[in-house]
């Protein structure tokens, strides 16, 4: 057996893969390498491969959040009413949640960079068009909501395409650290849109700060055109689902009930989701009825939960957490249930801010094993379609939360619903440790076979 280097070429595209072989049986093998042809691919130049395409994402994800925010800020600003910003929040929710169970069928039936690049240039054909309809002065609000109903509709594709490619790209024992990253970029970028969107708007229109996107959004899809590879191996596999989209779902619903692991993993996002929702929209409410109405107030708590959330970003991304990522979220939920108890007792400002610091550090520390997770552990031809539910439950939960508590909160103090959310979610973290195949699953074969060796 010798170990050379053999240059292969497919698709115009030039790789090495370092081939072991007996010299007496390399005829005919080529069709053996082409099968190994996108592992090879991946593991040779994974850490390149997903620079490129994480930069566009970043890239992408910059210009989208800043314009989102600007167009929510123009429709609150101008409109001055509860009922319009209500409206501009479904019209950013509904979309995803309708939409996500047909974009988790795509995501598994086509090509998923080709689908990441469709959703961004639709956007920004969309964007395109409001722009110039304001800048021509026939902009309105109606036609805001219009854009942030396509808007939704692109990053409803999006979302599973991202969640589902990561594993095609990035070896299993590196997820943990990308998702980690991945997390601290949207931390970083919910921090810097607010401040960034501001500025613009008293410096700039609408019409103008739209261009933003458009351009953010031409050179994510440039970058990933032109440099980012996905490996063969998923272009393959992305031709053989069936034409019945409806089937489909319905195939990819019973993969999920009866996986027991996915059940539980999915019962546990529901109830951490409604009960995140006091945490998430009442406690401004709380701020301006405790201590004053000023805006720097408000500033501060979502100063505060970014900065908290960058932080715990940074520290999965390069701890990888606990051995066994389920015990990882258990933490994390007991901590964020704790906090949110803490929320619900009088106190100054100040550590008001360091409870909500907390709560936001602690958030990466459930989002990037539970992403993690699903990756390693559903079979690939599914990947979409439950990326696809999972979008599902992160965009409407929170809301089904804020329809049970929000009209509760004007029956009982806020207090108190922050204190009941939090003993609930400190309860929910402690049961997480009874669902036997989630923690079985939760640790990594990878990990746990070179420990047995060890």
């Amino acid at each position: 057996m010798n170990e050379r280097l053999f240059p292969l070429k497919k698709n115009d595209l030039e790789i090495i893969v370092l081939w072991r072989y007996n010299e007496n049986d390399i005829e005919g093998k080529t069709e053996k390498l082409m099968e190994v042809y996108g592992e090879a691919y991946m593991n040779y130049k994974w850490k390149r491969n997903t620079a490129i395409f994480m930069s566009s994402q970043a890239i992408s994800l910059l210009g989208s959040s800043l314009v989102q925010f600007a167009i929510t800020s123009y429709i609150t600003v101008q409109t001055k009413s509860g009922l319009y910003a209500t409206i501009g929040i479904l019209c950013a929710i509904l979309p995803m949640f309708l939409l996500s169970p047909f974009a988790g069928v795509w995501a598994d039936k086509y090509n998923r960079k080709n689908l990441i690049m469709i959703a961004d240039g639709c956007i920004a054909a969309c964007t395109l068009i409001v722009a110039i309809i304001f800048m021509l002065g026939y902009g309105s609000i109606g036609l805001l909501f219009v854009a942030l109903i396509i808007r939704a509709l692109g990053s409803a594709v999006q979302t599973p395409c991202v969640g589902a490619l990561l594993p095609d790209i990035v070896p299993e024992q590196h997820l943990t650290r990308v998702n980690g990253i991945n997390g601290t970029m949207q931390a970083l970028f919910s921090l810097a849109s607010p401040v960034l969107g501001a500025l613009l708007l008293s410096l700039l229109p609408l019409g103008t700060i739209f261009f933003v996107d458009i351009i953010t959004a031409i050179i994510a899809i440039v970058i990933m055109l032109r440099a980012f590879r996905l490996p063969e191996k998923e272009k393959a596999a992305s031709v053989k689902a069936e034409e019945n989209y409806f089937g489909e779902m319905k195939q990819g619903l019973r993969y999920i009930l009866k996986t027991r692991f996915l059940v539980e993993f999915f019962g546990f996002c529901t109830v951490y989701f409604i009960m995140m929702a006091p945490a998430a929209f009442l406690t401004q409410v709380q701020v301006v009825r405790n201590y004053g109405d000023d805006y720097w107030h408000l500033s501060a708590i979502e100063v505060a939960f970014s900065v908290g959330m960058l932080i715990g970003g940074l520290t999965i991304t390069a701890w990888g957490g606990l051995k066994n990522k389920v015990h990882t979220m258990m933490l994390a939920a007991a901590v964020m249930g704790l906090c949110t108890f803490a929320l619900g007792i009088r106190m100054p400002f100040t550590p008001y801010l360091l409870f909500m610091g907390v709560f936001g550090m602690a958030m990466p520390f459930i989002d990037t094993p539970a992403m993690t997770l699903l990756q390693e552990r559903v079979e690939p031809q599914y990947m979409g379609r439950v990326f696809g539910i999972m979008t599902m439950i992160t965009t409407s939960m929170m809301p089904l939360g804020m329809m049970i508590f929000g009209p509760i909160a004007d029956i009982v103090s806020i207090e108190i619903l922050l204190i009941v959310t939090g003993l609930m979610t400190l309860f929910m973290a402690l049961c997480m440790g009874r669902a036997k195949e989630l923690c079985r699953v939760g640790v990594n074969d990878a990990v746990e076979s070179k420990e047995q060796k060890e």
